[in-house]
C-alpha cells in the first residue's frame, strides 16, 4: 500500500480537478476515477493509503462501491472518506453505518478536506500501532473478538462486521458491565475530533445488535445513558437486555 496514494472517484469533473488538485498541493498522488467500477477495480488490483468517495455515481452508486470495499480481504482496511452533496441526516447515517471513516459535504473547503483525511489517516495508524501490540483476543458470551486480525467468531460462524461495528464490540468487551456514554463510544471508535450524531450510534449499535444474532441480547441498552456489554456473569440476571 502506497501511503501517499488517494484514490478519488466523483463524476463532476469540476470537482474532480479541484480534489485533484488539493491532494497534490500537500504531496499526495492523487489518482481520479469517474465511475465506481473503475475505482474499485483499481484498488483491488493496489490500494491506496485512503478513498474519496461521492454517493451520487452513474453506474453503480457510492454506498454501493463502500460496501464492496468493506467485503473484499484487500480493500476492508482502506479508510474511506464521503464527500457527497447528500447532507441530511440519514444519509450521513447510511454512509457511516455502510463502512465510512468521515462524511464530509458539498460545498466543502478543501482545507477542511485535507485535515479531515489527515485525521482519518492518523487514527488509522494509531489503530494499526495498538493492534500490533500485544492485544489478545477477548473470549466473552461465547464470541471471541480478534483486534489483530479485526475478526469475530461465534459458535460455527464468523459474524461479518463493519470496522464501525468491530470498533464498537471491541470497545465494550474490553470493559464489560461499564455504560458508555453515546461520546465515549464516538471517541473510542473515530476519536475526540470526530462529530457524529447520537442517531448514528443508535443505528451503529442496532445494526450490530443485527449481525449478532442471539448474541445481540448482551448489548445492553442502559436508558438515558448509553450502553453496555453485559458481563457474563451477571448476563440474564438482573436489568433485562433491550
Amino acid at each position: 500500500m502506497n501511503k501517499r496514494r488517494i484514490m478519488v472517484v466523483e463524476d463532476d469533473e469540476n470537482i474532480l480537478e479541484l480534489i485533484r488538485h488539493t491532494f497534490l498541493r500537500e504531496g499526495y498522488d492523487a489518482i481520479c476515477f469517474t465511475t465506481g467500477e473503475k475505482l474499485l477495480l483499481a484498488a483491488g488490483l493496489e490500494p491506496p493509503a485512503l478513498v474519496i468517495l461521492d454517493l451520487m455515481l452513474p453506474g453503480i452508486q457510492g454506498l454501493e462501491v463502500c460496501r464492496l470495499l468493506r467485503q473484499e480481504a484487500g480493500t476492508r482496511d482502506i479508510p474511506i472518506v464521503i464527500v457527497t452533496a447528500r447532507g441530511e441526516e440519514k444519509d450521513v447515517v447510511a454512509g457511516l453505518e455502510g463502512g465510512a471513516d468521515d462524511y464530509l459535504t458539498k460545498p466543502f473547503s478543501p482545507k477542511v478536506l485535507i485535515a479531515r483525511v489527515k485525521a482519518v489517516l492518523r487514527r488509522r495508524a494509531q489503530g494499526t500501532r495498538a493492534g500490533a501490540g500485544n492485544e489478545q483476543p477477548i473470549r466473552i458470551h461465547e464470541l471471541t473478538i480478534d483486534p489483530q486480525k479485526h475478526r469475530v467468531d461465534a459458535p460455527g460462524a464468523r459474524l461479518e462486521l463493519t470496522p464501525t461495528e468491530f470498533q464498537i464490540l471491541y470497545a465494550l468487551a474490553r470493559r464489560p458491565g461499564q455504560v458508555f456514554h453515546r461520546y465515549q463510544i464516538v471517541e473510542s471508535v473515530r476519536g475526540s475530533d470526530y462529530h457524529v450524531t447520537d442517531r448514528a450510534v443508535d443505528v451503529a449499535i442496532f445494526g450490530l445488535r443485527k449481525k449478532l444474532g442471539v448474541f445481540g441480547r448482551y448489548v445492553e441498552t442502559v436508558r438515558g445513558v448509553g450502553y453496555r456489554l453485559a458481563e457474563e456473569e451477571t448476563a440474564g440476571a438482573g436489568s433485562r437486555p433491550r
